[in-house]
């Protein structure tokens, strides 16, 4: 108030002998030119003292992203004594104090949350450590672990919200009531405007996997508005900003409907380097690009590798290389690893085997007297005929052995494993060979036995091949007398026309020999006629 007093009577001074100048005497143009610029400059310094003194400083802990792609993406910043400084290394989680930086800048969903850039030298950062329930509008209503210390020479802390979409009231990141940011404020969707195709660029601008569940209605209705355009997404869009819109062909959206959307869990994580995808060194997508994890708790975070890959439970777990890539800590029940708490120290890397190391493998039956048919429960074997089940699996591993299992008896047969697969022959079926088939493929790999077991393979027994037998019969007799009716066909008309051609040829030498006989009459005479008549 003492500055602001001061500029308010600087300023009146100099009004004040303005006036009196021209009161007293009269006063050079050139020298009221002079004294009005320097009028208004005091009068901006006023003015903008009155501005710093009307703009009250951000709250203790608050928080922003800068230097991001996006007005919901970037480095975070909290503000700590009176100064913005970069977030960097601690324990973030992104169920929860992710989510609620997202809500206090009024953003979507917790897209991603990675390392940032290194702190250069001169440059401060602070640890801020925190624990939010993930309900809080802002960070300041999270509880703080321990005081705030300055960081130097560690990496910030960045994070990506969605920007325009966000799902509410589900159980996880990749569930819940789908809402649209319209006018600053939040609206919920009617399920007639909404498709597959949008679900799909939904979940992908939310940064989870395909879509899993569409259904109105399913995580309750919205308490503001409703979005008041269809979307026209073609499925293959980043954003939902990207889709086209159309007007609503009806304004009305009935209690119930708003779309309720369930996500698939991201595809950013791997196992690579164990020749099957649920082995290897675990790697994260962080940023576009794959960075190897490293952790303290080896078997927490094994255990949400081999879930969130659908590979079954851990087998074994070794330690690798202490790696700067993506650090984190899991308790062990999340269901995938961004879940987890993230930190950016330096922490060993570590390679994982999951149960479910073996992909499943193929059975299907073959028969070389085609005594098999195809029936609603699966193939039909006539009895008699023989039969082969073949067993077969992807080339994974060298090795390993069929074991073919029949529920209708306990009986097995086992063959080892040739170019990955093998053949059951069965010489004659009859009806003890009806039921469910399936192959076992076992193997020792990584100083483990595994195994993985193909789906059911159900035959039918057939009470006799008779009907089948005659049919063929009849058939090849259909096509015999086709044959033999075609040639007939085909020939009759040439037998006719030689038949035809041998006949009158018969006819000219017997009109030749006639001709001849009355020729030599006519020269003989009478006489020699009648005696050639009483010889005949």
């Amino acid at each position: 108030m003492r500055d602001k007093s001061k500029s308010l009577a600087v300023c009146s001074t100099l009004l004040s002998s303005l006036h009196d100048s021209r009161l007293v005497s009269p006063v050079e143009p050139q020298l009221e030119a002079d004294m009005i610029p320097a009028v208004v400059l005091m009068t901006l310094l006023w003015s903008t003292d009155l501005q710093a003194q009307s703009v009250s400083p951000p709250a203790e802990y608050s928080v922003r992203l800068v230097d991001g792609t996006t007005s919901c993406s970037g480095t975070v910043e909290v503000f700590y004594r009176g100064e913005w400084l970069s977030q960097c290394s601690g324990l973030w989680d992104m169920m929860t104090d992710v989510k609620v930086v997202c809500r206090e800048l009024d953003c979507g969903n917790p897209v991603a949350e990675s390392r940032g850039g290194l702190i250069e030298d001169g440059r401060r950062g602070v640890t801020l450590y925190i624990s939010c329930y993930g309900n809080e509008s802002s960070i300041r209503q999270c509880d703080i672990i321990e005081e705030p210390g300055v960081c130097d020479g560690e990496y910030y802390r960045h994070v990506t919200c969605s920007e325009s979409v966000r799902l509410v009231g589900g159980a996880g990141l990749c569930s819940g009531r789908v809402e649209v940011k319209s006018n600053q404020s939040w609206a919920s969707v009617c399920e007639a405007d909404f498709d597959r195709q949008d679900a799909e660029v939904v979940c992908r601008d939310v940064g989870c996997g395909a879509p899993a569940a569409l259904q109105g209605g399913l995580y309750g209705e919205g308490e503001g508005q409703t979005w008041d355009k269809e979307f026209q997404c073609k499925g293959k869009e980043s954003l939902l900003l990207d889709c086209d819109t159309s007007d609503r062909e009806n304004n009305t959206c009935l209690p119930g409907n708003a779309v309720g959307l369930t996500c698939s869990e991201p595809d950013d994580v791997r196992l690579v380097g164990g020749g099957s995808r649920c082995a290897g060194e675990v790697e994260r997508s962080d940023q576009g690009e794959w960075r190897t994890v490293g952790t303290d708790d080896w078997d927490d975070v094994a255990a949400v590798v081999c879930r969130q890959l659908g590979c079954g439970s851990t087998v074994s777990v070794l330690p690798g290389n202490t790696t700067r890539g993506v650090g984190v800590t899991c308790p062990g029940s999340e269901s995938s690893l961004r879940r987890c708490w993230r930190s950016s120290y330096l922490l060993p890397g570590l390679t994982v085997i999951c149960s479910d190391l073996l992909v499943q493998p193929d059975i299907f039956l073959t028969d070389s007297m085609g005594g098999v048919s195809r029936g609603h429960q699966g193939p039909e074997m006539f009895r008699g005929y023989s039969f082969t089940i073949t067993c077969s699996t992807q080339p994974q591993y060298p090795g390993g052995s069929f074991l073919l299992t029949f529920t209708g008896s306990n009986r097995t047969q086992t063959q080892l494993a040739v170019n990955h697969s093998a053949a059951f022959l069965f010489p004659a079926a009859d009806d003890s060979h009806q039921g469910n088939y399936s192959c076992v493929y076992d193997n020792y790999v990584f100083s483990h036995n595994f195994s993985s077991e193909s789906e059911l393979l159900f035959l039918t027994i057939t009470a006799s091949p008779l009907p089948a037998f005659i049919i063929r019969h009849v058939v090849v007799l259909l096509i015999l007398l086709t044959a033999i009716t075609t040639s007939y066909l085909y020939y009759k008309p040439t037998r006719r026309q030689k038949r035809v051609n041998r006949v009158s040829s018969m006819d000219l030498y017997v009109n030749a020999m006639e001709t001849v006989s009355l020729s030599s009459r006519a020269e003989a005479g009478p006489g020699e006629e009648r005696a050639a008549q009483g010889t005949e």
